[in-house]
């Protein structure tokens, strides 16, 4: 059975469907930040093959519940609420993707001083995102609790643990900024333009997760 034949059930099962596939993408953001950093671009390229694919892969299924969600079909939620998080959801794709173009724009290497640093920083931004995923795995039975009750306090809890996170993450970009300008004078200045954007990209990264967690909380104290 198709996943959109479950639409006759609920549309929270393609919804999930779309999050598994959110999912895969982020899971290849460190792997990609390594391949930068071993100088494999041969793998860097296939990686993000699989990003474009998985981007592609996630706007289909949007596409589908958008469509398949009639205004007068019954939602436990305002049916605006819903499109509007599967838009935010999409959002991490979008940003996975933004972020494997630019790693691939030319063979930019990652100068060894900031390399521990840059990959502490992706992994944070990762984190966000898995933060994020623990609160989408519980929307069935969010949905079998009418949107409330201990489950619903619990996501709460989970949505601030990732807006800290963020936070995290922000500081963290800021002092990779600082010291990616304190390289001026050793490195060429299109890459620390270029270096400039990866880090700005990660950061939508993070923001498009946290947002995303901020919506779904916003779901469920309506």
């Amino acid at each position: 059975m198709s996943v959109f034949d479950r639409f006759q059930e609920s549309p929270f099962g393609p919804l999930s469907e779309h999050m598994q596939v959110v999912k895969e993408c982020v899971a290849l953001v460190v792997p990609m930040f390594e391949c930068v950093r071993n100088k494999d671009y041969d793998r860097l390229h296939t990686l993000t093959q699989q990003v474009f694919k998985l981007e592609h892969k996630a706007d289909e299924i949007k596409n589908e519940i958008r469509r398949r969600i009639p205004k007068n079909f019954f939602l436990p939620i305002y049916r605006g609420d819903l499109l509007a998080f599967l838009k935010m959801q999409d959002d991490i794709p979008d940003g996975v993707e933004d972020l494997a173009v630019l790693l691939t724009i030319k063979k930019i290497e990652l100068p060894d001083t900031l390399a521990n640093d840059v990959m502490s920083h992706a992994k944070q931004v990762v984190k966000v995102c898995e933060l994020l995923f623990q609160c989408t795995d519980q929307l069935a039975d969010l949905v079998n609790e009418d949107f409330g009750g201990a489950r619903a306090a619990q996501i709460f809890e989970i949505v601030a643990q990732a807006d800290h996170a963020e936070w995290e993450a922000d500081k963290s970009q800021y002092n990779l900024a600082q010291k990616l300008y304190a390289l001026e004078d050793k490195i060429r200045a299109t890459d620390i333009f270029l270096w400039s954007n990866i880090f700005c990209e990660l950061g939508r990264l993070a923001n498009h997760a946290d947002k995303t967690g901020e919506r779904l909380r916003r779901m469920l104290v309506k």
